[in-house]
């Protein structure tokens, strides 16, 4: 078997850069260790003492004691780690996530309220909290579902592979990510990359939905299985929602929405790259149309 010490450093590199991207969270020791046989262990131990205290102290309770008993000092408090607080309740945490969304004034106070938002147990396991960014001033919004690994190394929307083919998907129908607002479904990347549980998509909904509201899109291009049925409310696959024009509620206002195949599942079926072609041309020509 090769060890650590076994390897170049390049190669160690290359090995942590591999458990990240597979959702490795937590690192353990070198050798395995028989936990079952510790505990069995520790209580023969226990068993052998035990007989041996209780007779002491019958021993010590048949003499008279003269000494004045010395009352115990009180225990230490106990501090609680982080991981051992107790989680709020989803309802509670939805409540909280819709009044910070609905306090923001601005997608500025709004970043600030995401980041410090402590409601959702995504942000426990995430590097980075994924918030809108590009410019706002051109009403034009693009919205994938969760980060990615990459994305949460970088802090940005579509990071890696994926995201260098969205700069060419929107190079194709004359736009640059600088040009348009990018964000996420979700702010923080799941463990493994699993889909989000319905609490916790439900906890980060008024987020993304204050989102839309502040930045008044004129429209909204959904990337993704997930993206989609967040914002459309059907269970289909991306091939049975995309290509077709929706409203979604945000806020006092619906606003135009088309759903097309992710960059990265476009990365894994090349032959899918003409069906989001037709929507990327959909959303070029409502654009254009104002």
């Amino acid at each position: 078997m090769i060890t650590a010490r076994d390897m170049t450093p390049a190669e160690l590199a290359a090995l942590l850069h591999f458990h990240a991207e597979a959702g490795v969270e937590w690192l353990v020791e070198d050798d395995p260790v028989n936990r079952i046989a510790e505990f069995a262990e520790q209580r023969a131990a226990r068993n052998v003492r035990a007989p041996a205290a209780a007779a002491l102290a019958a021993s010590e309770g048949a003499q008279p004691s003269t000494a004045r008993t010395r009352p115990s000092a009180p225990p230490p408090p106990k501090t609680a780690s982080p991981s051992a607080l107790p989680a709020i309740p989803d309802e509670h945490a939805i409540t909280e996530a819709r009044f910070a969304a609905e306090s923001a004034r601005s997608l500025s106070e709004l970043g600030t309220a995401v980041a410090a938002f402590a409601g959702c147990n995504l942000k426990t396991s995430a590097r980075s909290t994924i918030f809108a960014s590009g410019e706002p001033a051109n009403r034009i919004m693009v919205i994938g579902p969760m980060p990615s690994a990459d994305d949460d190394r970088e802090g940005v929307a579509f990071s890696g592979r994926a995201g260098l083919l969205l700069d060419r998907m929107l190079a194709a129908i004359g736009l640059a990510r600088e040009t348009v607002l990018i964000s996420t479904v979700i702010p923080w990347r799941p463990p493994g990359d699993r889909a989000p549980s319905v609490p916790e998509a439900a906890i980060c909904r008024p987020f993304i939905e204050r989102q839309i509201e502040l930045a008044e899109p004129k429209a909204v291009l959904l990337f993704g299985n997930f993206t989609a049925r967040f914002f459309f409310g059907e269970t289909g696959t991306i091939h049975a929602l995309r290509g077709e024009w929706r409203d979604i509620a945000c806020g006092n206002h619906a606003v135009p929405a088309i759903a097309t195949l992710h960059p990265q599942e476009l990365l894994t079926a090349p032959a899918s790259k003409a069906l989001a072609w037709r929507d990327l041309k959909a959303f070029a020509d409502r654009l254009a149309e104002g």
